[in-house]
């Protein structure tokens, strides 16, 4: 038994990540300012008396007796994290220090949720993480992306010189039940579309490329690099690739929605390509997804479908 804890834990991975860690006898504090978390997400945990739930903005110390840190507190949509570019840069450097002291003083391993969005708009394909990115710094996007490579940044150095025991994971797209009906990432928005039959916006042509990693095969990857002796970074999500027209025509199928597809432009910076290698996860952590979109997709349908239903502000 550990106790652990989780920033942004009312969020959509962390819920999920807060809930195995619970189940499997820990004891979980649960850090969140509720600025995309929910605690719709994590309501059916907090009558467990080794479930503790705290309001707090990881941009100002946090003190506890930890042994484990996941840090994965940041917007990560574009609709989110570009709403106070500021705010999330502070979260990835201020906040991240702030983590990076407590593990210091606590002497505990921290994981940080880095991102896929750290190689920009790649250049080469897959994405390596030997590959040291394209990222625009004064771009809409830079916030987070250039705020999470700081992070990384900070990782490595706090490694190497206070010796804190350090994990890196590079997200990439994740989905699932949880995530918020405002989110502004694809697949939750092709699903709301489609179930409320309205059209379904495409950007660009629906040529540019994404990979998706179904949430419970992300959180396995997470824990099994938390107590791997592997630093990272490692990518972390499914190289199966598909494009976005694919993606919107399966969701419209799948739902049997009666919704058609509109384009628009392009957002500025949006990468064209985006897929892991998870060579190194194989080798490392013997972790692979196994679940394949079209079940993750009926998963995450029924689960809006649910919250749509019952007119729940997720």
């Amino acid at each position: 038994m550990k106790r652990i804890l989780i920033t942004g834990g009312a969020g959509f991975i962390g819920s999920h990540l807060s809930e195995k860690l619970l189940n499997e006898g820990n004891d979980i504090i649960c850090l969140d300012n509720f600025f995309t978390g929910s605690k719709d997400n994590i309501r059916h945990l907090i009558g467990n008396n080794k479930f503790e739930l705290v309001r707090h903005d990881i941009i100002k110390e946090y003190f506890a007796e930890v042994d484990q840190i996941y840090n994965l507190a940041c917007p990560a949509s574009p609709i989110h994290y570009q709403y106070n570019p500021i705010k999330t840069m502070k979260t990835s450097v201020m906040g991240v220090i702030n983590m990076l002291g407590l593990a210091k003083r606590c002497n505990a391993r921290i994981l940080q949720a880095s991102t896929s969005e750290v190689y920009g708009n790649p250049v080469i394909h897959p994405q390596v993480e030997t590959y040291w990115g394209n990222v625009n710094p004064i771009g809409l996007r830079s916030c987070y992306d250039e705020g999470k490579r700081c992070a990384e940044t900070l990782m490595m150095d706090y490694n190497r010189q206070n010796n804190i025991d350090i994990r890196i994971a590079r997200i990439f797209n994740t989905y699932g039940p949880n995530m918020a009906i405002n989110d502004g990432r694809v697949i939750s928005n092709f699903i709301i579309q489609a179930l409320k039959n309205e059209p379904i916006t495409v950007y660009g042509k629906g040529t540019q490329t994404r990979s998706f990693c179904y949430v419970t095969d992300m959180i396995d990857a997470l824990v099994k690099l938390m107590e791997s002796n592997f630093i990272g970074p490692v990518n972390l999500g499914n190289p199966e690739e598909y494009k976005i027209i694919e993606l919107a025509e399966l969701i419209i199928e799948l739902t049997n929605s009666k919704s058609k597809i509109i384009f628009e432009a392009l957002p500025s910076d949006d990468p064209v390509q985006r897929e892991p290698d998870i060579s190194l996860a194989k080798i490392k952590l013997n972790w692979e997804p196994s679940t394949p979109l079209k079940e993750g997709l009926l998963l995450t349908i029924n689960y809006f479908d649910k919250v749509l239903s019952n007119k729940v502000n997720i």
